[in-house]
């Protein structure tokens, strides 16, 4: 209530104005890089702390706007500015200075490429940056040595470059995306679930646009609702020196000793008073006895009296001749076509007989119609004897295949 009460009283005719809690000074040589999006430190904030910054103005239409939503609500903020604006609207840069707020760079030309940059050209954006804002102050002491990166597109170079020159590289917490194609009440939405889910911290916006404009008031009465506090900071001079902090400070959420840090610590270097190292103990000094070696001789006469199978004789492997085992060995393809092709020998052998037994009957009986019957069945006996025997092998034949 007292904090209030005092905001209250720095914001005359506004009586229920957000105002600026505290201001920071920081020394940007003892914290080059603050913003956990992409560093481990961030400002040296308490719970329910927030810090505005601005990018990319100034831009007349809109910047005006933001300019004075920040002024009815007595709120100080950080502004980075980029050098072709200053140039283009040098009076808009003087403006946020006599309104006492803290104006950084966000180089000249505000190019998208910082992240593979030389160096003669980071050098030549950065101080094109300075020199174009610096033209744009009555007093260009008024600049403060602070730098957003166009794109947080952090490199070594770009960083190592500015920490050479003493400048403090500010990235964010947490942004509302408000450079997106987005509404001014989704810009409210993110800026509002970010800073709840962290609690603290830099908030990223840009006053040159309209959806930024149209949101921001409802930004400020909600971090009025939730109990939010505004800080601004400003970096330290030879007059002004820094305020005092603790490490930890710097870091978004300090370890606590009420809860476990869930690492291994680490291992302390020890000092050893010998460097040197025991010999390795051998196996006599564990009264371990070694196995005797065998000599070679004793090996094969003790392989020489191990059980040996005798050799099988050939008779084993011996196949009796006209076996059907000779038949098939060569394939059973080839042996029925043996059979086939003996059989069809023996056929026309038959049928040669038959035609051979038939002209002798039209012979005898053409010299003897009268012949006696015995002759005739004596000669188809034999002719059936005959044809008997040569029908013989194909029923062997047969008899094969049918194995």
């Amino acid at each position: 209530m007292a904090s209030t009460a005092a905001q209250a009283a720095d914001c005359p005719g506004h009586p229920d104005a957000l105002g600026t809690s505290r201001t920071i000074v920081v020394d940007p040589r003892e914290h080059p890089r603050i913003g956990t999006m992409q560093y481990r430190e961030t400002l040296p904030l308490r719970d329910h702390e927030v810090v505005l910054t601005f990018d990319d103005g100034p831009v007349p239409k809109h910047s005006n706007q933001v300019l004075q939503i920040l002024a009815d609500e007595c709120i100080k903020a950080t502004f980075f500015i980029i050098g072709a604006q200053a140039k283009a609207n040098p009076e808009g840069v003087r403006k946020l200075v006599a309104a006492g707020h803290t104006v950084g760079t966000h180089s000249q030309n505000h190019p998208l490429s910082f992240q593979k940059m030389p160096l003669d050209k980071v050098q030549a954006e950065v101080d094109g940056g300075i020199a174009s804002t610096s033209a744009a102050l009555t007093d260009p002491s008024a600049l403060a040595p602070f730098f957003r990166i166009p794109g947080l597109l952090r490199a070594e170079v770009v960083e190592d470059y500015l920490a050479s020159r003493g400048i403090q590289v500010w990235s964010a917490d947490f942004p509302a995306d408000d450079w997106r194609h987005i509404s001014s009440d989704r810009v409210y939405q993110l800026a509002m679930q970010r800073l709840e889910a962290k609690g603290k911290g830099i908030l990223l916006l840009h006053d040159i646009q309209a959806r930024t404009a149209a949101a921001l008031p409802k930004i400020i009465r909600d971090l009025k609702a939730r109990g939010y506090h505004i800080v601004h900071v400003v970096p330290a001079t030879t007059d002004r020196p820094a305020t005092p902090t603790e490490a930890v400070e710097w870091l978004m959420h300090p370890p606590s000793e009420r809860v476990p840090i869930a690492r291994w610590p680490a291992i302390p270097n020890f000092v050893f008073t010998r460097s040197e190292t025991l010999p390795a103990p051998a196996l006599a000094d564990l009264n371990t006895e070694l196995p005797r070696p065998t000599s070679l001789s004793r090996q094969i006469v003790a392989r020489a009296s191990e059980t040996v199978f005798p050799v099988p004789g050939r008779d084993l492997f011996e196949i009796p001749e006209k076996s059907l085992a000779v038949l098939l060995t060569p394939s059973r393809r080839a042996a029925t076509k043996q059979a086939s092709t003996e059989a069809s020998r023996a056929a026309a052998a038959t049928r040669k007989g038959k035609a051979s037994t038939a002209s002798r009957g039209r012979q005898t009986a053409h010299v003897a119609p009268t012949g006696s019957k015995r002759a005739a069945q004596g000669d188809s006996s034999d002719g059936t004897a005959e044809g008997k025997s040569a029908t013989e092998p194909p029923t062997r034949v047969a008899s094969l295949k049918k194995r």
